[in-house]
């Protein structure tokens, strides 16, 4: 990712092969980085299972923090220099540093088949064998999941494309906020709002009436469904118009909901992914979550070149009926998916 964000720092429009290599670069390391790092956070929680939930929140807590800058840095940097290619080179400067953390503190993280011993050093332990029958079923729960989650994304990476579409052309331009600096406001959210959701799970699991994480994940699905469903009344009071009318509060509103969509969805899937895969394939499983964002991304971007072809209120009417069949497929899962939840 170092040498990607190095290469797209380098490159511009004489040097094309720079950008598309960077793009190549970045993309590898991330597969590689992510779904490892989500193995590690579900590594952590082996013998403290109902804490689980809430270590893929405060991890997704860090994550959001670098997303809350980025944006905000990216305008200033533009600002500043005209230049997308000084945004890359802090980007690499930013590796480096997480590089140093990383090195600095990987001792404190456990490896899969490890456990914390008693003097704090991680020892290897064998894993239980698992029957073929109840390692089928995991992996089965486990595809529903991805399956039903595509949809999520589909809707979820519209913040890349209707949303910020939106923000160009339908709503009142400010010489401050520029229409990609609105993506601040969902990692904004996410640091807010976390902290108080987990203080509210906890009081719940203290009561012994916490939702299981498919229940997290349902009202997720019919959250993110509610916020595609805002921005219907968003285009008919005037965004259809495209002509810079609109107040950013609609914006803003829906990645608020957005974002509870967002807490519900993702730290809560990937730790039921940490929970339920065999232990012998908890990273391959692991890469099947990210594969299904992949898809669910790729499903948005093919949508998103749409966005002109309809009316804005039609465009996300069709994204609430989708995220509304998700809402039902995971409806007729719960069982299966409350199964070794």
């Amino acid at each position: 990712m170092t040498v990607g964000y190095v290469l797209l720092a380098l490159s511009n429009k004489n040097h094309v092969a720079l950008f598309v290599a960077g793009l190549f670069m970045v993309a590898f390391g991330t597969g590689i980085f992510k779904v490892n790092m989500s193995v590690l956070v579900g590594n952590l929680y082996k013998e403290s299972v109902a804490q689980r939930d809430a270590g893929f929140n405060i991890y997704y807590m860090g994550v959001n923090i670098g997303a809350a800058v980025a944006p905000l840095a990216a305008t200033l940097f533009f600002n500043l220099y005209e230049s997308y290619n000084v945004s890359f080179w802090a980007a690499s400067i930013g590796m480096v540093v997480s590089l140093g953390v990383f090195q600095f503190g990987k001792d404190k993280l456990i490896l899969s088949g490890s456990k914390t011993g008693s003097h704090g050093q991680t020892v290897k332990v064998s894993e239980t064998e698992m029957n073929k029958t109840e390692f089928k079923q995991r992996v089965v729960t486990l595809i529903i999941l991805f399956t039903i989650v595509v949809f999520f994304w589909i809707g979820f990476y519209q913040n890349g494309f209707a949303l910020t579409l939106f923000a160009e052309r339908s709503t009142v331009v400010l010489s401050w906020l520029r229409p990609e600096t609105y993506q601040f406001f969902n990692p904004f959210f996410i640091l807010v709002l976390t902290p108080i959701l987990l203080s509210i799970f906890a009081r719940l699991n203290a009561k012994g009436k916490e939702p299981q994480t498919p229940i997290k994940i349902l009202i997720g699905m019919l959250v993110m469904g509610c916020a595609m469903a805002v921005m219907i009344p968003a285009s008919l009071l005037g965004g259809n118009a495209d002509a810079n009318n609109m107040t950013p509060m609609w914006l803003v509103s829906t990645y608020f909901v957005v974002t509870l969509a967002e807490i519900m969805i993702s730290p809560m899937g990937q730790s039921f992914v940490s929970k339920v895969a065999p232990p012998k394939i908890q990273g391959l499983m692991m890469g099947g979550w990210f594969a299904a964002t992949a898809l669910g991304s790729y499903g948005s971007g093919f949508m998103g070149k749409f966005y002109s072809n309809f009316q804005h209120h039609e465009y996300f009417l069709i994204l609430t009926g989708l995220l509304a069949f998700s809402v039902v497929l995971v409806l007729a899962s719960l069982k299966k998916l409350k199964r070794f939840s």
